[in-house]
């Protein structure tokens, strides 16, 4: 990597460890990966780290992902960070509930690296 280049920053947002761990190992190898294991720490992460893309699971303790996305979308200091929702059951309803919260995309977390990267590569 060049001295001027800027690598950019992954929220992972999950509360199994397991899935951290695989994401962060899998995603540091281009990117600065920031690591929170429910919707409290995203927000706080969010706002202190500025990523340039949140993976975030829904169904966490303390708080869950979609009203973690929710607050994102409505504080100005976070609201353009792109939110993909990531959910092991990929229910219709999931989606409609994520895009009615706010996120970019949402896919289902045993593919969801590769949805992303795709996804990412697109724009």
């Amino acid at each position: 990597m060049a001295e001027n280049d800027i690598r950019r920053k992954v929220l992972i947002v999950d509360d199994e460890p397991n899935v951290r761990r695989l994401s962060h190992m899998i995603l540091s190898k281009k990117f600065d990966v920031f690591e929170a294991e429910n919707g409290i720490q995203a927000i706080e992460m969010a706002k202190a780290q500025k990523p340039d893309i949140i993976l975030m699971d829904m169904m966490m303790p303390k708080m869950d992902g979609l009203t973690a996305c929710h607050a994102i979308r409505n504080d100005p200091e976070t609201k353009s960070i792109p939110v993909i929702m990531v959910t092991a059951i990929g229910f219709e309803l999931n989606v409609k509930l994520s895009q009615q919260m706010g996120a970019n995309s949402s896919a289902r977390s045993r593919w969801y690296l590769e949805q992303c990267h795709c996804r990412k590569s697109r724009h």
